[in-house]
């Protein structure tokens, strides 16, 4: 999400070439979009907390939806720091996403990546 939403297109020059960048700008977004769905997402808030989950949605407003969320409190609380607290289907405002992860998953854990 975090690269779709840098994506902006370009005024039109032309009504034929803008709007033909235009789409294919949409169309890469919506592909970087698509291929995160269903992936595990960590999003840290505004506030501290961080929130991980399967990446499900988001809207035009850059609202994320994640579905089998945890929530994980900011270090500096005493109250159960490492403990996550089990949300399920947890709805994200845009305006509270400080920063977003995606968690990467290794093809083969057997070994090295040189081997």
């Amino acid at each position: 999400m975090a690269v779709a939403a840098g994506v902006k297109a370009a005024p039109a020059q032309g009504t034929q070439m803008g709007s033909a960048r235009t789409r294919r700008l949409c169309a890469h977004a919506r592909q970087l979009l698509e291929a995160l769905l269903n992936k595990t997402m960590r999003i840290r808030m505004t506030d501290g907390r961080t929130l991980v989950g399967c990446f499900l949605c988001t809207n035009r407003d850059c609202n994320v939806i994640l579905g089998s969320a945890q929530e994980f409190l900011k270090p500096s609380d005493s109250f159960s720091a490492g403990e996550p607290r089990v949300l399920g289907l947890a709805m994200v405002p845009g305006h509270h996403i400080h920063i977003v992860f995606i968690e990467v998953q290794r093809e083969s854990l057997a070994g090295p990546p040189y081997l």
